[in-house]
């Protein structure tokens, strides 16, 4: 029985702090996210794991 290996990383909903505009986001950027109606940095990479400058809301499975 193969047992399937899991992703490293999630997708996660951050809201803007701003705008209040909801969006996802992988757990694990490789480049600056911004919002998309107000152009605030809501996510930074960093080598591993996303720094998220927006309040994550969920965790998507």
């Amino acid at each position: 029985m193969n047992k399937a290996k899991e992703p490293a990383s999630k997708f996660i909903k951050i809201r803007c702090p701003k705008c209040k505009n909801e969006q996802v986001t992988f757990g694990k950027v490789s480049t600056r996210v911004e919002c998309l109606v107000c152009n605030t940095l809501l996510a930074e990479p960093t080598g591993g794991k996303t720094r998220a400058k927006a309040r994550i809301l969920e965790v998507l499975e």
